[in-house]
């Protein structure tokens, strides 16, 4: 199996980057946790970027607030599928990195997810991983039914409390 990265432009970030870590674990996806700024760090973010695929990765996520360059960043770097999660930050809420990194230019994409939306990013990965990995897909749609199971449970309290 191909590994995720979750790659986070400040230590400041780990609390988010941290969720995205952890559902990647939850379905059996190794992962990769790394802290590398697209300003700070340039020519370290570029090389490990570069050297991904043959390192064993198959897609990267960036999670950076502010200016937000990490995922561009990287997404220049390589053709692996590349997912942003902007960062909520005290200045704009997050608004100034989701412009800056759902905004990229033809050519070079990337995948951008909620402010803070890690869970999904990690969630996007698994189906990119499982694009050519039958027993990743099946755990997808076991995660799917099991939040239908919870939807539909909570219908059911709720009807049982409104009912005339």
């Amino acid at each position: 199996m191909k590994k995720a990265a979750v790659i986070m432009g400040s230590a400041s970030d780990l609390p988010v980057a941290r969720k995205a870590a952890d559902t990647l674990r939850s379905f059996g996806v190794p992962c990769e946790v790394h802290v590398y700024s697209a300003h700070r760090t340039p020519l370290q973010t570029a090389q490990f970027a570069r050297d991904a695929r043959e390192n064993g990765f198959g897609v990267l996520i960036a999670a950076a607030g502010m200016a937000a360059h990490l995922a561009g960043a990287l997404a220049a770097q390589t053709t692996l599928p590349v997912i942003g999660i902007p960062l909520k930050s005290n200045a704009l809420d997050g608004v100034d990195a989701l412009l800056s990194t759902v905004q990229m230019p033809s050519g070079i994409p990337v995948a951008t997810v909620a402010i803070d939306g890690a869970v999904n990013a990690a969630l996007l990965a698994v189906q990119i991983l499982a694009v050519e990995d039958r027993g990743l897909a099946e755990k997808l749609e076991a995660h799917r039914a099991a939040g239908a199971e919870k939807a539909l449970a909570a219908n059911a309290a709720a009807e049982a409390e409104f009912a005339q």
